[in-house]
């Protein structure tokens, strides 16, 4: 029987991407009135089904209801008003003068890039699908979207959105589990963007790479926080605590580990706790109804087993180390006297569990980081200018955020994205419509 669906579904993901090479000369040409009345009523449909969408994730990975209104809808509606405001000036062509002739009228415009795909993650299941779509869409080309076999009533729920909006030869969302997902990528697209983990991310950009299809990678990483010593200790863990413990930490740009000095290091923690303390219930147990569970046990068993190698090679629990294994909850945690050999600093953790390491001079903690792999994002915590012009001058990483956490993701005119093993592109406003366009060079050869 599952051959006979797995045949079933690639013979309509061929009709489908059939349809879409087809039809894709005619979305091309559409104007950006009419591509803003695409996005309008799609922003509309999902604005009609807030409740389902909010009931399907909660249903799917079951956070808390204000954290899913927050990132999946008002997030989603946010980046598509925003395109809408701004669409017209993003198609306009660029006057770019010439190198040869003054007199030559060379201008550079943004094509669509023709049939995209569009893999979505688990861990905020509409919204990152649903962003990169509008952005396509923006940009004047066709999709087919998959979120993740982890996430199904989501899924349900985004593909009944993209059908009452789109016509399935502009738009179509496909369901079901990673059987999908690898016969989708053996099509032909002219562009693959994919968010989720830098394991799988190699698996997309092989099958890429045999129909030269370009990519966006959205990816992970271990972000590093580094808090300075002239930075209020308060206001740093209570920042650290909202990007740290949202989505019990299953959020690629959360804080990873933090360095601190010694001396700072109690207030620090102590202050932390009382944020994490917050999200227990009668001060022992996780409160469900305020904090995420983690996404499968499979991902539980994972985090569990780099909690306990890091107890068994030394680290201290300063506070939490609360398992739950039958609601898959893990209470906000911190670990110190963690060191590199240890595999909760070897792989991103994406959980609640917080490593604190000490540091003596800021060389130190700039040689660590530029050891190991480019993060998706870098924190640092600083009232002095030339220690926040030393980290981000000389560090790597996809984005830097001074003095906070997470956010710098919701400020649209940012670019997002990696670099190397956390990210390859960006995107957000602009960044997302140029994205899923080519970037054409016209020369104009000048009338004598």
């Amino acid at each position: 029987m599952s051959i006979e669906i797995t045949t079933n579904v690639k013979q309509d993901i061929e009709r489908v991407f059939a349809l879409q090479k087809k039809h894709q000369w005619t979305v091309r040409r559409t104007t950006a009135a009419e591509r803003k009345a695409k996005l309008q009523r799609l922003m509309d449909v999902i604005q009609a089904h807030e409740d389902d969408i909010v009931e399907a994730v909660r249903q799917d990975v079951r956070k808390p209801h204000k954290e899913i209104k927050a990132a999946e809808v008002v997030g989603t509606i946010r980046s598509i008003q925003h395109t809408l405001d701004h669409l017209e000036d993003w198609m306009a062509p660029v006057p770019v003068g010439s190198s040869l002739y003054p007199t030559s009228e060379n201008f550079v415009m943004y094509e669509p890039k023709g049939v995209c795909l569009i893999l979505g993650p688990w861990n905020y299941p509409f919204s990152l699908a649903m962003i990169p779509l509008a952005a396509a869409v923006s940009a004047g080309n066709c999709a087919m979207v998959k979120l993740s076999d982890l996430t199904p009533e989501t899924s349900r729920i985004a593909a009944n959105i993209v059908r009452e909006a789109f016509d399935e030869r502009e738009v179509a969302v496909f369901e079901g589990e990673v059987e999908v997902a690898t016969a989708l990528l053996e099509q032909p697209f002219d562009h693959i963007f994919f968010t989720g983990s830098t394991n799988v991310g190699r698996i997309v950009m092989t099958a890429a790479a045999k129909h030269l299809s370009s990519v966006t990678l959205e990816l992970g990483g271990k972000s590093p926080t580094i808090i300075d010593h002239d930075f209020d200790m308060a206001e740093a863990a209570k920042r650290i605590a909202i990007g740290k413990f949202m989505n019990a930490g299953q959020t690629c740009i959360a804080p990873d580990y933090v360095f601190i000095r010694k001396e700072d290091e109690d207030a620090f923690i102590g202050h932390l706790k009382g944020f994490a303390d917050s999200y227990l219930k009668d001060g022992a147990a996780v409160d469900p109804e305020k904090f995420t569970q983690i996404v499968n046990e499979r991902n539980f068993n994972r985090v569990k087993g780099l909690y306990d190698d890091a107890l068994d090679k030394g680290a201290e629990v300063v506070f939490g180390g609360i398992f739950d294994p039958a609601e898959r909850l893990i209470a906000p945690t911190v670990l110190r006297h963690v060191t590199p050999d240890m595999k909760i600093m070897q792989e991103e953790i994406f959980a609640p569990i917080l490593p604190v390491m000490n540091y003596e001079t800021l060389d130190d903690v700039i040689t660590y980081v530029n050891e190991r792999d480019k993060p998706l994002a870098l924190y640092i915590f600083s009232q002095n200018q030339d220690v926040i012009d030393r980290v981000v001058n000389q560090t790597t990483s996809g984005n830097v955020s001074v003095n906070n956490v997470v956010i710098h993701y919701s400020d649209l005119q940012l670019p997002f994205g990696g670099v190397n093993t956390s990210g390859i592109g960006s995107y957000h406003g602009v960044y997302g419509f140029r994205e899923f366009s080519h970037e054409k060079g016209v020369y104009v050869q000048p009338k004598k």
